[in-house]
């Protein structure tokens, strides 16, 4: 097992009703906010109305910015960052999912910064500070809310790239299973997918911990157990708070302790289909991860193995895929890209793709050849 350093100062907030906590918690950092959330989904849900009427009565004046797309743009974090720099803002409130919270991480740096903020995803700025960030959660899936990582997409450069700092870990996350209520079966089931591949990155990730191993057993198979009631149930608060938990807890550094690193090959492959595509996180990855595992499955057979003996009860590596992809199925998750009306003539572009950004894994390393076998597996 490798050495390891491990703090996580986020304070969570987690439970019905939770929410009602915010502006309580807000008045600690101070009196202005900038206000992130995405399109409609709040305001249709009654969730902008509540937080907003609960600012406007703690005597916290709020700026906002709204219009997040689910594959965040580097453009709308400038936008905002611009806003929250003009009226000095003490604080960032996002209220959404991943891609709210992702985008204001990267807002709270570039408040501080007069350049443009891809040069800090990019490692070209360094910012030594950031606006503390108060999240409002209303999507169970990237675990976003506790873990001081982001991921941004900048269509200019065909690029959709993961920025880690600890300046980014929100101070303050509230996970109240309410606010997922309105959650549809499409997005729960990518919600589903991407807690799961969380998991799986860090499996398949370099070093051995076998306590961090039943830490992600124990999540898969929480939300495989969890799943099917949820989905013919999707307003049964237990079962949103299950899933809460453990896709908070997919992400939170837990299950990489005493590992050197996670792969996360999978997820900047399915980044790539998201910016060529657009599409949905989690359609990717239940569509990458089983083109991976047969790409590369001489060089993980015995952990795939392994996975699939902890997780499903069968002995081979090929069971393992197999059963995966039968779960994906079984939740409306696509496993092949003509399932997402993408066909088999973008073969070639989306190889070039992964090739000019030069994707790879942190423990799976893959080259040319490797993308032509995965992007041969997404259409068979």
């Amino acid at each position: 097992m490798e050495n390891f350093n491990f703090q996580n100062p986020t304070r969570l907030h987690f439970g019905a009703g939770v929410t009602a906590n915010l502006s309580k918690r807000a008045l600690l950092y101070g009196k202005k906010a900038l206000l992130i959330y995405g399109k409609s989904s709040i305001i249709q849900n009654g969730l902008y109305a509540k937080i907003t009427e609960d600012l406007k009565n703690s005597g916290i004046e709020y700026f906002e910015y709204h219009g997040i797309k689910p594959n965040p743009l580097i453009e709308d974090v400038n936008n905002a960052a611009a806003i929250g720099r003009e009226n000095n803002v003490d604080m960032i409130i996002a209220v959404g999912g991943g891609s709210v919270i992702d985008s204001a991480k990267i807002i709270s740096l570039a408040i501080h910064f007069q350049g443009d903020a891809w040069d800090i995803i990019t490692g070209k700025a360094k910012p030594i500070t950031a606006t503390p960030l108060l999240a409002v959660l209303t999507l169970a899936a990237t675990g976003t809310e506790m873990n001081p990582f982001a991921v941004v997409q900048n269509p200019k450069t065909q690029q959709k790239i993961g920025y880690g700092n600890p300046l980014i870990y929100p101070k303050e996350s509230f996970l109240d299973p309410i606010n997922t209520l309105t959650v549809s079966a499409a997005q729960t089931s990518n919600g589903i997918t991407d807690t799961i591949a969380h998991s799986l990155e860090a499996w398949f990730g370099f070093g051995d911990a076998t306590l961090s191993d039943r830490f992600v057993v124990s999540i898969i198979k929480e939300m495989i157990e969890l799943t099917p009631q949820l989905l013919n149930d999707l307003s049964n608060i237990d079962l949103r708070s299950r899933m809460l938990f453990a896709s908070t807890f997919a992400l939170n550094g837990i299950t990489f302790l005493g590992r050197k690193s996670g792969d996360w090959g999978v997820h900047d492959i399915g980044h790539t289909l998201s910016v060529l595509y657009d599409l949905p996180h989690g359609a990717t990855l239940s569509i990458a991860y089983p083109a991976w595992f047969k790409a590369v499955e001489p060089r993980i057979e015995d952990r795939l193995k392994k996975l699939g003996k902890e997780i499903f009860d069968v002995d081979s590596s090929d069971e393992t895929i197999s059963s995966f992809e039968t779960f994906f199925s079984k939740i409306n998750s696509p496993i092949l890209l003509n399932q997402v009306n993408i066909v088999k003539d973008k073969s070639l572009e989306i190889v070039s793709l992964l090739n000019k950004n030069k994707i790879t894994g942190g423990n799976i390393r893959l080259n040319e050849l490797d993308y032509q076998k995965i992007v041969e597996k997404m259409f068979s």
